[in-house]
């Protein structure tokens, strides 16, 4: 089937196979959140971005292959909800911005910054830090092609800055400048809550963002 990223509460999962890696996406919670399941496929090795809520749910999907690390994207409650049980039961590796790991109920056991690289078996993804929403926030990129947003990019706009102008021209110009400048229409974004878009979905409105200032 296609993947659409249209997934619901309580409904099965979402999966999108590349040539080397699976994509899957649940939503968990009841804040609407997006929890993300990355496979290599020459070794097996899962990666979950964004522990958000309901561990037992996590852990079934997760299934009994292994993840070797959790990402959270950023400090807030309702990403990380699940991450203590769900690092538990795996022992994979719990993965943030140095500016967010404290504020999160389990250490992180590697911390990331701007431009770094997290490895998912033979793969890799780089690291783009979006600061605004916090200062930790993190995207997560895949070859140009796939991008995990967390709370930093939704369709329609950038993530919460809570009408302050120098967090919102902070995240604003990090968004136009690590993501927009640099990938191509074609690149798919996962955000943290939500429906999935892409960037040539989303480029044409840039000005409005910015003159509406959210």
């Amino acid at each position: 089937m296609t993947y659409t990223g249209d997934v619901s509460q309580g409904g099965p999962a979402d999966v999108r196979e590349l040539n080397d890696i699976t994509i899957g996406k649940l939503e968990v919670g009841g804040f609407g959140n997006n929890a993300y399941l990355l496979r290599c496929k020459e070794t097996g090795d899962g990666l979950l971005i964004d522990a958000a809520a309901e561990p037992d749910r996590l852990l079934e999907w997760i299934g009994d292959a292994p993840i070797s690390k959790i990402v959270t994207t950023h400090r807030h409650r309702d990403h990380w909800l699940a991450l203590a049980d769900v690092h538990r039961a795996t022992g994979a590796t719990v993965v943030a911005h140095p500016l967010d790991a404290p504020h999160l109920p389990t250490p992180a056991g590697l911390e990331v910054e701007h431009g770094d690289r997290v490895t998912l078996g033979v793969l890799t993804l780089e690291v783009i830090h979006l600061r605004g929403h916090t200062p930790g926030s993190i995207a997560l990129l895949y070859q140009d092609g796939h991008l995990f947003t967390g709370d930093s990019l939704f369709p329609g706009g950038v993530g919460n800055t809570e009408r302050d102008p120098a967090r919102f021209a902070q995240l604003f110009g990090d968004v136009k400048e690590r993501i927009f400048d640099r990938l191509p229409d074609s690149a798919w974004v996962y955000p943290g809550h939500g429906k999935d878009t892409t960037l040539g979905a989303e480029r044409a409105s840039l000005p409005e963002w910015e003159a509406r200032g959210w």
